[in-house]
């Protein structure tokens, strides 16, 4: 018998297994702005806005790195999908935005249709807690650059913020007040040093009373959306800044909106490190520059605002259940 495409690695038949059975939950996501159904060479969204006067388009793609390898060695594959929609949105909330539609890429070495359905469970079910469309994306069967049981995944986001209610940094002002807003864990940043650390030590499976999970749970707590909470106080409040806690850390990512001649003055010890940091740190002798420069440290979202606001703002979120302290200011 001759050389087929499945013979090399890639099953269009299980490609096409794979779209029959996502499509009924992907199309629960969609919202009358969907004009297209999954499957066609390109998605189409309805672009009239109606109740903004000067829309823009706020657009993010992203991925959730070396947290993967934790979910592959675990065989749990129903938390990332999450991560990543959580993250993008996040990334766009940080601008004053809120979601519009979700496009993800989903690349692996074999295509097992059961295992991939698991993963875009995670994709619907945050889009749907975002009021966010999944309106198409792309699954890639490439054996040649990845094993059987390995799978990459990327996402992109576009939404949609009012022209003078863009967040840019611009307003923020000496004296301002900087509120943190806490992380459920790692979220989706700093894996390559956490799995460095803990894996030869603990292993994922291993249970820890300081983190009341095993250490591989913990690792994979979902990376939480801000979007409901902050965009109540952005109804009610002028925010005059809003950082997404990422790669870098605290500091690194709430620098990046500071007008210049501004710089952030951070209180280290205004707030209790959650437990799977203080492992980490202790398992691994890391240094307190590499940990801060590293990983949110229970830190997800930072806000700035005007002294005139802050206690408003935290007894806002108090109301909502959302714990709040704060952190810093502006110098």
């Amino acid at each position: 018998m001759g050389l087929t495409y499945a013979r090399s690695g890639v099953n269009i038949v299980a490609g096409d297994d794979f779209v029959r059975r996502i499509k009924q939950s992907v199309r629960s996501t969609f919202s009358k702005a969907v004009l297209s159904d999954i499957g066609a060479f390109g998605a189409f969204y309805d672009a009239r806005f109606t109740g903004y006067r000067h829309p823009v388009l706020v657009s993010s793609v992203d991925g959730v790195g070396t947290k993967l390898l934790v979910a592959q060695r675990m065989n749990r594959h129903d938390t990332v999908g999450q991560d990543l929609v959580n993250h993008c949105v996040n990334d766009i909330l940080a601008c004053g935005a809120r979601p519009l539609f979700f496009l993800d890429y989903f690349a692996t070495g074999r295509l097992e249709p059961v295992g991939a359905a698991s993963l875009l469970k995670g994709f619907v079910k945050a889009c749907k807690e975002n009021s966010c469309a999944l309106v198409g994306g792309e699954t890639a069967e490439m054996p040649g650059l990845y094993k059987s049981n390995e799978y990459d995944l990327s996402g992109t986001i576009v939404g949609i913020v009012e022209k003078k209610k863009i967040l840019d940094g611009k307003k923020i002002r000496r004296g301002d007040i900087v509120i943190g807003l806490p992380s459920t864990g790692l979220h989706t940043n700093g894996f390559s040093l956490a799995r460095a650390v803990l894996h030869p030590v603990f292993g994922f499976d291993e249970f820890r009373d300081e983190l009341g999970d095993t250490v591989g749970n913990a690792l994979l707590r979902i990376h939480r959306s801000y979007l409901k909470p902050v965009s109540r106080l952005l109804e009610e409040f002028s925010i005059h800044g809003l950082a997404h806690v990422t790669g870098g850390g605290i500091s690194g990512n709430t620098k990046r909106i500071l007008p210049q001649g501004r710089r952030l003055n951070i209180d280290w010890e205004s707030w209790e490190r959650p437990p799977l940091f203080r492992l980490i740190q202790e398992a691994g002798a890391v240094p307190e520059e590499d940990m801060r420069r590293t990983f949110n440290l229970g830190v997800g979202m930072t806000l700035v605002v005007s002294p005139a606001v802050c206690n408003k703002i935290m007894e806002s979120l108090k109301t909502m259940r959302e714990p709040s302290f704060v952190m810093g200011e502006i110098r």
